[in-house]
């Protein structure tokens, strides 16, 4: 019997995703890809949408699907693309987000000081690269925009790029959150690269046809930004986790032998060691403790946590696996030094009646129980990364030039809410 020469991947987002047995699939079996099927798409957005229990690797699959239907119309239009180039770019979308660590965005910031998921996602292609002996060579210049058709970077990384097409549907789709479904179709079968040829000089633009869907795509990632992505409960889930990897790290820092006991050893590492980037992603050792760390890891360690003698994190982890999060309340302004400090006194007269904490520890440790942060999105940036649209008579013009103008404004408007999360047991009163 002749073996089939793709392998099909059935995806309830996008139906069936064939995949060539070359290079794609041999990427897809490699444990950095793999490692993604343990971390979750919105990191604790399944504690608020039950249903949002999809991983990066979902995801991985849906932006590479994308780009394949992507350069198949952008062929059938007149641009040519070689098929080491088709292969190049499959592999840079299904690659772009190899480097999150667990819980997504949660602790992108937690684990290693300075860190951004793309930087760790290059390491990881460089060492890939090593690995397949340079065949990843093009997918590097695609990832880094410096190859000379710079319209290939653009589906990998643009306002309207194969991973923001994909995760808007996957993540409206999870969660039943339907104001964030999109016409993904028709916006890729309206892409056009000009000039046609695809040369140095040329950029995905959209056709004048696609403008609405365009439209509606921007006002869906505004609505899910709002109600999915920073919605009040996903941030006091995130607040509290930060909570827990930030107190356990002091204790295990500070000599505690039962914390650090109890953590998982691919997170301990992280935990023992003060590393920034970028130098601590040019070590070998924290590459390698970084593609061993997922969501399990960081599960088992809160679950060990909730049992352990210091009563701050033993009592902040049984929060969190009990799903007794902090209040979120949204301010009308930052609040100030003054007004912190005041919330601290108050937490700390209650840690010390609830007896988790004496007198003399519960200044420090009412500093796990706030958090002072603000949330913040932009839809559209019509500035730092337009949305070239090509009219009927052959002319580019911005997307807000060419529609109704104030829409795009209102969507293009920085929005930036301060809130506050703090203990629910404690009313909550502005000082």
């Amino acid at each position: 019997m002749k073996q089939s020469r793709f392998k099909i991947f059935s995806d309830p987002v996008h139906g069936f995703i064939s995949v060539p047995q070359n290079l794609l699939l041999d990427l897809i079996e490699t444990p950095e890809v793999q490692r993604l099927r343990r971390i979750r798409q919105l990191g604790l957005g399944h504690l608020v949408f039950p249903g949002a229990e999809h991983t990066r690797f979902n995801h991985a699959l849906g932006a590479m699907a994308l780009m394949q239907e992507a350069l198949a119309h952008l062929s059938e239009k007149g641009t040519p693309i070689s098929a080491e180039e088709h292969l190049a770019a499959c592999a840079a979308a299904l690659l772009h987000d190899i480097g999150h660590g667990p819980f997504s965005h949660t602790l992108e910031h937690q684990l290693i000081e300075g860190f951004t998921h793309e930087a760790m996602s290059r390491q990881l292609l460089l060492r890939l690269n090593e690995r397949f002996h340079g065949a990843l060579e093009l997918t590097i210049q695609i990832f880094d925009d410096l190859y000379p058709r710079p319209f290939f970077h653009q589906l990998v990384s643009s306002q309207l790029d194969m991973d923001r097409l994909d995760y808007l549907r996957r993540d409206s789709f999870y969660t039943g959150v339907v104001e964030g479904k999109v016409g993904v179709e028709r916006i890729i079968k309206t892409l056009q690269v000009h000039p046609i040829e695809g040369g140095p000089d040329s950029r995905i633009v959209i056709e004048s046809k696609g403008i609405y869907a365009v439209e509606n795509f921007l006002i869906a990632r505004r609505l899910m930004y709002w109600q999915v992505y920073l919605h009040k409960t996903v941030l006091a889930a995130d607040a509290l986790l930060r909570s827990v990897i930030r107190r356990a790290r002091s204790l295990i820092q500070a000599g505690d032998a039962q914390a650090a006991t109890y953590c998982a050893p691919a997170l301990r590492f992280f935990l023992e060691h003060p590393l920034k980037a970028p130098e601590a992603l040019g070590r070998d050792e924290v590459i390698e403790a970084f593609c061993q760390l997922d969501d399990v890891d960081v599960l088992y360690s809160i679950k060990q946590w909730s049992q352990a003698r210091d009563a701050v994190l033993a009592d902040l982890s049984r929060r969190f696996l009990h799903r007794r999060f902090f209040r979120t309340t949204f301010l009308p302004q930052t609040p100030s030094p003054e007004q912190l400090a005041q919330w601290r006194g108050r937490i700390a007269q209650w840690l010390v009646q609830q007896g988790i904490v004496p007198k003399t520890q519960a200044e420090e440790a009412a500093t796990y129980y706030l958090t002072a942060d603000a949330s913040q999105h932009t839809a559209y940036e019509p500035v730092a990364d337009p949305i070239p649209v090509l009219d009927r008579d052959n002319q580019i013009r911005e997307l807000s030039r060419t529609t109704d103008a104030p829409a795009i404004d209102a969507i293009a408007r920085f929005v930036r809410k301060p809130y506050l999360c703090l203990p629910k047991e404690l009313p909550f009163e502005l000082p």
